[in-house]
C-alpha cells in the first residue's frame, strides 16, 4: 500500500495521476478534510483523514501502509513539528519506506524555507526508517504571478540578480515522486531534483518579451523593496519577506544545481521556460 500526505493539494493530485499511470494497485490519499477530496476516490484510490495537528488521526491512516510520500506541509513555521508527528506515526504503524519532498540544496541552503526541511530530514534520519529525500527545486508555477504582473506592469521584478534558477514543472516533480514510490529501490538516498535547464529572471523577462512582442525588462531590486511590492500586490508581510529572502538566496545560487537526478527519474527533460511562458501568456 502506498500512501501520501497532502493528497488533495496540487502536487499530491499529480502524484496520484502518475502513480495510476505507473499501474500502482493500492493508493491511500491522506487528507485533512475527506469531504473535500471525494473526487480522488476510485478503483485504486481510497481517501482517509489524516490531520497533522491531530496525531490521533495519523496512526489509523497509516495502518497497513508500506510506502509513504510525506509531502511537505504549507504552514510555514509549523511544518517541522507537523512532519515529525507523521514520521513518529509512520514508525509506530510499521511503514517501511518514506519519501519526503524537501528543497534543493537543503543541507547548505541559506533560504529561510530550508530550515524546516533540514529539521525534517534530521527527523527522518533519527527515525531509522529507510527514506528518500526528494530535494525539489523551484516550481516553474511559482512564476505564474510574476508573468501576470509583468504583463500588467511591463516589467519583471525580483531580487535574484544574475542567479540561475534550475526550475521544473510541478508535474515533473510529481512524476519523480511516483517513480520512487513505485520503484524497487527502497534504500536511503538523496536526489537533488533540478530542472533540465536553468534561467535567470532576466531570461524570464526576455522570454516574455519574445513571446509578446513587448519589451519587458527585469528590474533587480533590494529585497525590502521587492517585499514591499509583494505586500502591495496583496501578499501577507511574512510571506512577502520569505519570497524576497528566497530571491536573495537565488542570487547566490541556492536554487541552482546541475544535477540530472530529475531527468534520470522521469526519463525525459523537464518542462522548459519557453513552454511555461507560452501557457501563461496564452
Amino acid at each position: 500500500m502506498i500512501a501520501l500526505t497532502g493528497a488533495n493539494g496540487q502536487l499530491g493530485r499529480l502524484v496520484i495521476d502518475h502513480l495510476n499511470k505507473a499501474g500502482a494497485a493500492g493508493i491511500r490519499a491522506l487528507v485533512r478534510s475527506p469531504e473535500k477530496a471525494q473526487d480522488l476516490s476510485g478503483p485504486t484510490v481510497s481517501v482517509v483523514e489524516a490531520d497533522y495537528d491531530r496525531p490521533e488521526t495519523l496512526a489509523p491512516a497509516l495502518a497497513g501502509v508500506d510506502r509513504l510520500l510525506l509531502i511537505s506541509g504549507s504552514e510555514i513555521g509549523q511544518r517541522a513539528r507537523q512532519h515529525k508527528a507523521v514520521i513518529d506515526a509512520a514508525k509506530k504503524a510499521g511503514v517501511s519506506f518514506i519519501a519526503y519532498t524537501s528543497i534543493l540544496n537543503a543541507d547548505k541552503s541559506p533560504m529561510i524555507l530550508a530550515k524546516e526541511h533540514r529539521e525534517t530530514e534530521a527527523a527522518l534520519k533519527a527515525s531509522g526508517i529507510p527514506h528518500v529525500l526528494l530535494r525539489n527545486g523551484w516550481y516553474l508555477e511559482n512564476y505564474a504571478g510574476t508573468v501576470a504582473a509583468a504583463l500588467e506592469h511591463g516589467a519583471v521584478a525580483g531580487s535574484a540578480g544574475t542567479g540561475k534558477i534550475a526550475a521544473a514543472g510541478r508535474s515533473d516533480y510529481a512524476e519523480a515522486a511516483a517513480a520512487v514510490l513505485a520503484g524497487n529501490d527502497t534504500s536511503t538516498r538523496t536526489y537533488e531534483l533540478a530542472g533540465s535547464s536553468a534561467f535567470t529572471l532576466a531570461d524570464l523577462a526576455g522570454e516574455i518579451s519574445a513571446q509578446t512582442g513587448r519589451k519587458i525588462p527585469f528590474n533587480n531590486l533590494p529585497a525590502d523593496v521587492y517585499a514591499g511590492i509583494l505586500v502591495q500586490a496583496g501578499l501577507p508581510q511574512a510571506f512577502a519577506d520569505i519570497l524576497a529572502d528566497s530571491d536573495m538566496a537565488a542570487a547566490g545560487g541556492a536554487l541552482y544545481s546541475d544535477s540530472k537526478d530529475l531527468e534520470g527519474l522521469i526519463g525525459h527533460p523537464s518542462e522548459t521556460l519557453k513552454g511555461f511562458v507560452q501557457v501563461q501568456v496564452g
